[in-house]
């Protein structure tokens, strides 16, 4: 079997881009384990167990909520990454135009965690803003191209 840009890949971008949500708590997950012990009877309460916690050091602290920061945001983009990919399939979008926005979309996503999780600086932090801007950009771009094509499909 071989790939190409027009070969339908698209698809398999929904659980990639679940796992970039996935990893920054997973990395979480071993952070507050390393330096206080994770309770995982209350999960959701760790983070901030490390923000009050006197004996764990303030970067660190910080660095758990940026990365619970990051997952939280993956889990808010994601359902529109879903159905932007489910409506350019669904409408019958070029391959090509479908699997360039995935890799793009993933892409942007991989710098966004990346700069959100090690940023302490507000210009990183504007960086980073600007790169969560692009990423909504492509989802958006491609439920815009599937509204036209569906649209000149009925005319």
């Amino acid at each position: 079997m071989s790939f190409s840009l027009d070969s339908p890949l698209s698809l398999y971008s929904i659980p990639v881009v679940w796992f970039t949500t996935f990893y920054p708590m997973n990395m979480k997950f071993r952070l507050i384990t390393k330096h206080m012990g994770y309770n995982n009877c209350q999960p959701r309460a760790n983070t901030k167990k490390i923000l009050e916690s006197g004996s764990v050091p303030k970067d660190i602290a910080a660095r758990a909520e940026r990365l619970e920061g990051a997952h939280l945001n993956g889990n808010e983009i994601l359902p529109m990454w879903i159905g932007a990919v489910l409506a350019g399939n669904l409408v019958g979008l070029p391959n090509s135009t479908l699997n360039t926005a995935s890799a793009v979309f993933i892409a942007l996503r991989i710098c966004y965690n990346t700069i959100y999780i090690n940023h302490t600086t507000a210009g990183l932090s504007n960086l980073r803003t600007v790169v969560w801007l692009a990423s909504m950009g492509v989802p958006i771009t491609l439920f815009v191209k599937a509204a036209n094509l569906l649209h000149s499909k009925s005319a």
